[in-house]
């Protein structure tokens, strides 16, 4: 098994957390905003792992897909947002 299919939710949510907080603190050089991203992250996977039992219940299943389905759609956005020659709205 690869290192990613070990990965435990706690761990993948740290991570989100860890990456969005540097693609930020880069973004605005903003190495607080970074450790800010990075502390709630822990902070919320702390929490994840206090219940990781309940990634099993289906509820909490469609719930984190629900997640995911809007993360990726946040992604998407920014990204064509960002392409080049496309008008922006003021």
């Amino acid at each position: 098994m690869s290192s990613e299919t070990n990965r435990t939710p706690g761990k993948n949510f740290v991570e989100i957390f860890d990456r969005f907080g540097d693609a930020l603190s880069e973004i605005f050089n903003d190495p607080e905003l970074k450790e800010q991203a990075r502390q709630f992250g822990k902070s919320a996977a702390n929490s994840v792992t206090r219940f990781s039992n309940r990634f099993k219940d289906e509820e909490v299943k469609t719930k984190f897909r629900d997640v995911g389905k809007a993360a990726e759609e946040f992604g998407r956005s920014v990204a064509d947002y960002f392409k080049p020659n496309k008008p922006r709205d003021s």
